[in-house]
């Protein structure tokens, strides 16, 4: 068995230097995301790893954490902050997974939009052959209070960093998580933006989004953000009150479902979330109840988003009910 390992090993890292040598291309036609000239349907999940007592992110449960996801048929992470570790991000390659890069506007300098830096990121890594996108902002449209009031001095920000980008590598798009559908003021404002990213609650319906953006944007898209926590904060729709994992695999079958049969316009999906977050709401030792989030009545099925209960794995890495129903919708697809 240990020589099987051995040549397992041997082999993966073979396959994975040859694909060293050839980085990705890319690419945006019409409506798709092309990587090498072909289709990529992002089968994806959001990734920020914290321990327990903890509110800093951690790759210490890399390995566990891709093997996990190699068996659920996860093609895409994207992570909230820069990964600046080489390591990483090769092992993350190695995985045959890709990452979208997402950048803050004010991290205190650190590869962020206000300061600059993040264009030191890009020409770090624009070689790796992990990046699939460079991502600007997450939801930043619910918080003109960051921008001096005016939502359009974000706007500006953000489609300024995506020419630059443009400029100094032309192989990777550029996206951004947008809460919601883009609003006119939005789409005019970003026509830098490659690919439209859009963290959308609707229930576990979230179709009526692709006929919308169908009508305002010939560009790709993707959900950067959908999916249902595992508790329950009243008992509604068939559902007890309470840890209720049956609730979260209901859900994200129903939102599984729609998107992949809205192909022609939606090019994929980045799951919320890979982990519980035990930092999200309250104490970072323990799992509490509560959270907050803009615009997330939509949550199913109560209506109010559990910050700390959204993974499709426990915080020990405990497979939950909706990680056979993420793992069995992704590995059907051909993408």
């Amino acid at each position: 068995m240990k020589n099987y390992i051995v040549l397992f090993v041997m082999l993966f890292a073979f396959a994975s230097c040859k694909n060293e040598a050839q980085n990705s291309v890319v690419s945006v036609s019409e409506r798709q995301i092309l990587v090498n000239g072909s289709p990529y349907l992002i089968k994806g999940i959001c990734y920020h790893p914290v321990p327990k007592g903890s509110d800093k992110r951690d790759f210490s449960a890399l390995a566990q954490d891709l093997a996990l996801m190699v068996e659920a048929g996860i093609n895409t992470i994207r992570v909230y902050a820069p990964i600046d570790n080489k390591a990483v991000l090769d092992d993350i390659h190695a995985a045959g997974i890709k990452v979208i890069i997402g950048f803050g506007y004010n991290q205190k300098g650190k590869f962020d939009i206000l300061s600059g830096t993040y264009i030191d990121y890009v020409n770090k890594y624009k070689n790796h052959p992990s990046i699939l996108m460079w991502e600007l902002g997450n939801e930043y449209n619910y918080h003109p209070e960051w921008f001096r009031g005016d939502i359009k001095n974000w706007y500006k920000a953000m489609n300024d960093a995506a020419e630059l980008i443009h400029k100094n590598d032309s192989n990777h798009p550029v996206t951004t998580a947008h809460g919601e559908l883009p609003d006119a003021l939005a789409l005019s404002m970003g026509p830098n933006i490659d690919v439209w990213g859009m963290n959308v609650y609707r229930w576990d319906d979230p179709s009526s989004i692709f006929f919308q953006w169908e009508a305002v944007s010939e560009k790709p898209m993707y959900l950067s953000e959908a999916g249902g926590d595992s508790y329950m904060t009243i008992s509604k729709a068939g559902f007890e009150e309470g840890i209720n994992e049956k609730a979260q695999a209901e859900a994200n079958k129903n939102i599984l479902d729609k998107i992949f049969e809205n192909q022609e316009v939606c090019s994929g999906v980045t799951m919320f979330s890979f982990t519980d977050g035990w930092w999200k709401a309250g104490n970072p030792d323990k799992q509490d109840i509560g959270g907050w989030a803009p615009n997330s009545s939509g949550v199913p099925y109560d209506g109010a988003p559990n910050e700390e209960f959204w993974g499709i794995v426990d915080i020990d890495r405990n497979k939950k009910e909706t990680f056979s129903v993420v793992k069995n919708k992704y590995n059907q697809l051909k993408h």
